[in-house]
């Protein structure tokens, strides 16, 4: 999966983080925007897994932290419900003016309270997804307790979910107690999908009884069974994602994101050069990269360049390498860290014969060894450096041969 960092300024003129994840191809059928719970951010193991699922079935997913969190700017205390309704809804400006608007919203927790509201104010959305959402303020209340009074006079409110605490102010509580969750699904003309875990202890199962029971059809439900409010069990998270994608599928036209065909050999390069100028696709049998130059030559940075693939065929080669022989040698070698850079050096006085300046083709390989090693293991490793078959591939005359395919 290829992530994208973007740009994004709410209104309030605060930069959101956010990342796009491509689907194999880079080239997306659907977008679908992912609001995270509320004191996460979208590093959390529920957030990427489901995102990466999402790709797999041609979808591009803006993954971004609400105002005040994560890296985005502003302060907690401004993460208002409401913030998060406008957060939500400048995602998907975004999204349409620079790709596509979404057709799909995946909430968590108080996210998918969020996506619920902000649904209703985006058309072209078709299907929304929420996972542990609540039906209203009251699973906030139960985790909060006033504490001392801030510098303004006014109450200090402290919320603490999966026992960490976090202040909030009470225009958090007066929001949320004046959005009626339920009368936006009576209205809502789209399909949703509620996922909930009977035993979730922070926001209880009546919740989505009550949201689903409020929601129009086509509606569906599904438990998580034993699963916590956060996911943080890997196969919980993995479910959620599988469950969430082909549900999607039902709604929204299903494109397959097909991995092109290698016709029989190791690797195949794509360039559309109707969307891009360098941009390749790279696809094994089994994985997915992307090649582009740097934006100073007219690239459009999107991945690596090829020099840059070619030293990195290198630096895993050999570690690989190394790893193999100090594993052989039972040496206590814990890290290995490959340091490589191409350059091409011109030598005047390299004229093979010809009278004509060459040129010398060069790599620059730095080893950093980490482990209760002794000088003459590090030195041994550093020899054993360059038996890595690429290593010596680079180091041999090469042929290449080219033809055409029908």
């Amino acid at each position: 999966m290829e992530s994208q960092k973007l740009e994004i300024m709410n209104d309030k003129g605060y930069r959101l983080n956010a990342y796009l994840d491509l689907p194999p191809n880079g080239q997306p059928a659907h977008y679908a925007i992912f609001a995270h719970c509320f004191t996460c951010n979208i590093n959390l193991n529920a957030v990427r897994h489901i995102s990466t699922a999402l790709t797999t079935h041609g979808f591009g997913v803006v993954r971004f932290d609400f105002t005040g969190l994560g890296k985005s700017e502003g302060t907690f205390s401004e993460s208002h419900f409401s913030a998060n309704i406008n957060d939500l809804v400048a995602v998907s400006q975004h999204l349409k003016k620079h790709y596509a608007a979404p057709s799909l919203l995946v909430g968590h927790s108080l996210g998918g309270a969020a996506v619920i509201a902000a649904a209703a104010m985006l058309p072209e959305v078709k299907a929304v997804a929420t996972i542990g959402a609540p039906a209203g303020v009251d699973h906030v209340k139960k985790h909060i307790s006033v504490t001392n009074t801030d510098e303004t006079g006014g109450p200090e409110w402290e919320v603490n979910i999966g026992g960490r605490p976090f202040k909030i102010t009470k225009t958090f509580l007066e929001e949320m107690e004046n959005v009626d969750l339920n009368d936006i699904l009576s209205q809502l003309h789209k399909a949703v999908l509620f996922l909930h875990a009977p035993g979730d202890s922070i926001v209880g199962i009546e919740n989505a009884q009550s949201l689903y029971h409020s929601a129009r059809h086509p509606k569906s439900f599904v438990s998580l069974d034993d699963a916590d409010h956060l996911l943080t069990k890997k196969a919980d998270s993995l479910y959620a994602a599988e469950i969430i994608a082909a549900w999607a599928s039902r709604y929204i036209p299903f494109e397959p994101n097909r991995m092109l065909d290698t016709a029989g050999e190791q690797l195949v390069g794509h360039l559309n050069l109707q969307e891009h100028r360098f941009m390749t696709a790279l696809q094994t049998v089994s994985h997915s990269l992307i090649a582009d130059e740097p934006i100073e030559i007219g690239g459009e940075d999107l991945g690596p360049s090829p020099y840059d693939y070619l030293s990195a065929a290198l630096a895993a080669c050999t570690t690989m390498t190394i790893r193999l022989y100090a594993a052989k040698k039972g040496w206590d070698l814990k890290d290995i860290y490959v340091y490589t850079t191409y350059a091409r050096k011109h030598e005047d006085d390299m004229t093979n014969g010809t009278g004509v300046p060459s040129h010398l083709e060069t790599f620059s390989k730095k080893l950093r060894f980490v482990g209760n090693l002794n000088e003459a293991q590090k030195e041994r490793l550093r020899e054993i450096a360059a038996k890595c078959p690429v290593h010596q591939t680079l180091s041999l005359p090469v042929q290449i041969a080219t033809s055409l395919l029908s």
